[in-house]
């Protein structure tokens, strides 16, 4: 085999190993980011319905206390 061409063959392999790894990197980087994503809407609608919950019982005691109820 024409040592040229041996080189030319190892070369194409390292490129698409290094093709093939950058696109698992890529995929591994996505996923991480979505992961961190996810959790950081789910706190915050956690957060938020806390809130919201908070909120009504609040406006429940004030309408109760105008009432004279309590």
């Amino acid at each position: 085999m024409n040592p040229l061409l041996a080189d030319l063959e190892r070369r194409n392999e390292l490129r698409e190993r290094a093709y093939a790894q950058a696109e698992a990197l890529r995929r591994a980087a996505l996923d991480d980011l979505w992961r961190g994503a996810n959790a950081a809407l789910s706190t915050a609608a956690g957060e938020a319905l806390r809130a919201a919950r908070r909120f009504a019982h609040r406006l429940q005691r004030r309408r109760a206390l105008a009432r004279g109820r309590v």
